[in-house]
């Protein structure tokens, strides 16, 4: 996955006062109780969401300590030694501070930035929100059940609407704090993830980006989010989805328009994504039950190296059409999609209209099966 990183729980911290040089960081962590000699490891994930180990320190008499420089704010994570959760923090300018509790990595306190104060802040009220959602899951699993088994859509849509109240909740968190906090370098973390909202609002989006401090709009993260907001075309259920058009095996330009069946899969994937390779036999059986009665598939693949890509396509027996620009995450039919995770399905009806969004399974062949045979 590409985007992994929305926030795990971390806290108020420690505050220093000596002062660094421009773009310096210094992190320190207090660390009860953690034996001396213990690793403790900078890691970054890379755009395949493994880490990558940037830097190493040792705890010494409950001591541990980073220092580097870092061009502008992103998210990196603290990693442990013979622990197996690790710490999420944003790495910026400053002192960032740390206060670590070894049986349970997830409760240790950060600070010491304005970043990190603020996803302290955030996940603090996130967390509340969590546990009460979760809580009501555990009250109402048996009666989820029961309503399940009678047949009792009445509970059941009761049930998903309270639940629902929860999950929105979360969503109103996310898109309020941006618009209250311009100049926090999370606020364009959270935009960013306002695209996988299930109804994009692109006005409140630019509105609010717009709004940013220039600061925050000329990182990385921010310049994506802008990318994103000129090039939004709506991916609703409902909405026509956007033609494109790239090569396939053989360097031929194929489009989405002309591969159009009676109901269409957009199919994104990569020789290298282990649950896309899973999940493809499953995807040769529906083509070849489906194909004769109007199912096509056009998969776009977000591979770099084209050998590996074709030799995917050879092994796992894939005979539908398949086109690449071989440009992994910055595909640009993967950034138009906004693609953040693969495998990912679009499913069209023969207008080339969005019916149904990442089905898997029984699901998947249902729809397929419901449109087939209007």
């Amino acid at each position: 996955m590409k985007n992994i990183f929305l926030f795990i729980i971390v806290a108020a911290g420690l505050v220093s006062f000596r002062t660094l040089a421009d773009k310096d960081y210094a992190i320190t962590g207090s660390a009860t109780g953690m034996e001396n000699g213990l690793k403790v490891y900078l890691v970054k994930p890379d755009d395949l969401g493994k880490f990558v180990k940037l830097d190493s320190a040792k705890v010494e008499n409950g001591v541990f300590s980073f220092k580097g420089k870092t061009p502008e704010p992103s998210i990196h994570f603290l990693e442990f030694d013979k622990i197996e959760d690790k710490l999420v923090f944003i790495l910026e300018e400053g002192k960032i501070n740390f206060t670590i509790y070894k049986d349970s990595i997830g409760k240790s306190k950060i600070g010491g930035t304005r970043s990190n104060d603020d996803l302290q802040r955030f996940n603090t009220t996130a967390i509340a929100i969590q546990n009460k959602m979760m809580d009501f899951q555990n009250k109402n699993t048996e009666k989820w059940n029961e309503a399940q088994t009678k047949k009792d859509t009445v509970t059941t849509n009761l049930l998903i609407k309270e639940l629902k109240t929860y999950q929105d909740q979360m969503v109103a968190l996310s898109t309020a704090f941006p618009s209250e906090n311009p100049k926090s370098f999370l606020s364009v973390l959270l935009m960013d993830n306002m695209f996988s909202n299930p109804d994009v609002d692109i006005e409140k989006i630019k509105k609010t980006f717009n709004s940013l401090d220039a600061s925050i709009k000329n990182t990385k993260a921010g310049k994506s989010v802008q990318t994103k907001i000129n090039g939004y075309v709506s991916l609703n259920i409902g909405n026509v989805a956007p033609d494109f058009s790239a090569p396939n095996p053989e360097g031929k330009k194929v489009s989405l328009k002309e591969s159009l069946g009676k109901v269409t899969i957009i199919d994104f994937w990569a020789s290298w994504c282990g649950p896309c390779r899973r999940e493809n036999p499953n995807v040769v059986q529906l083509y070849n039950d489906f194909h004769a009665k109007g199912l096509n598939i056009i998969s776009v693949s977000l591979d770099k190296d084209g050998t590996k890509w074709k030799e995917a396509i050879a092994k796992d027996g894939l005979t539908w059409t398949h086109i690449s620009n071989l440009l992994f995450w910055e595909d640009p039919i993967a950034l138009q999609y906004n693609i953040k995770s693969i495998p990912a399905t679009f499913i069209l009806d023969a207008n080339g209209k969005i019916i149904a969004k990442d089905l898997r399974g029984s699901e998947l062949r249902a729809k397929i099966s419901e449109y087939l045979a209007k």
